[in-house]
């Protein structure tokens, strides 16, 4: 049976679910150019799903209260990514707030990366990919990359006993192994300070 782009690539959202962020990269293997740009376009306007920015969609999550809601910023970064063999590691004030050691939710969410370098607002939020050095990127996807970040953005003066206890509360037995084999990625100051948190336990 013959299938149309249009019921190829709906195919391919729904599989993919409510929430997935995507470009026309992803389906360059089911038409042209101008035919996968067509039929996105055809399908915004129809509202199965929602355009964030200029060649960025999304198939949106809906609330029944709160109506649609916001795509998670993994979700537009593995997006802005597009299909090339990247990492991605979140940063700064990001990084923080994942591990529970900031309440702030940053407006310019930071992942660094590999790849090119990329940008995009939604809402009041702008999330940039910013290529950095390959030893930034060798604990990328890792815990131990993500506490390395956290603390370089917190700085010495922002790294308090409770942001340690934190870190403590939160490493599991693996974890903690693995952040000590990562460790010489980390500056010496926050080498110093993850193993003051791994030298205890709360």
């Amino acid at each position: 049976m013959f299938l149309s782009i249009d019921h190829k690539i709906l195919s391919r959202i729904y599989g993919h679910g409510r929430g997935w962020v995507f470009t026309p990269k992803h389906f360059m293997d089911l038409g042209t150019g101008y035919a996968v740009g067509m039929t996105l376009t055809r399908l915004s306007r129809k509202g199965t799903i929602r355009r964030l920015s200029r060649g960025l969609y999304e198939y949106p999550v809906t609330h029944p209260k709160m109506g649609t809601l916001s795509p998670s910023p993994e979700a537009v970064a593995n997006a802005l990514a597009g299909r090339d063999a990247v990492r991605l590691q979140p940063s700064g004030a990001y990084a923080a707030n994942l591990l529970g050691l900031s309440d702030h939710v940053p407006m310019k969410i930071v992942f660094l990366t590999d790849g090119p370098c990329r940008h995009v607002r939604i809402g009041n939020q702008e999330i940039h990919l910013k290529r950095t050095t390959p030893r930034n990127m060798a604990t990328a996807g890792k815990t131990s990359g993500l506490i390395i970040q956290a603390l370089r953005y917190l700085g010495q003066s922002g790294t308090t006993p409770g942001v340690i206890r934190t870190l403590r509360q939160r490493l599991n037995t693996k974890e903690r192994a693995e952040i000590m084999k990562d460790i010489r990625y980390a500056p010496a100051w926050v080498a110093a300070v993850i193993r003051q948190v791994n030298a205890g336990k709360d």
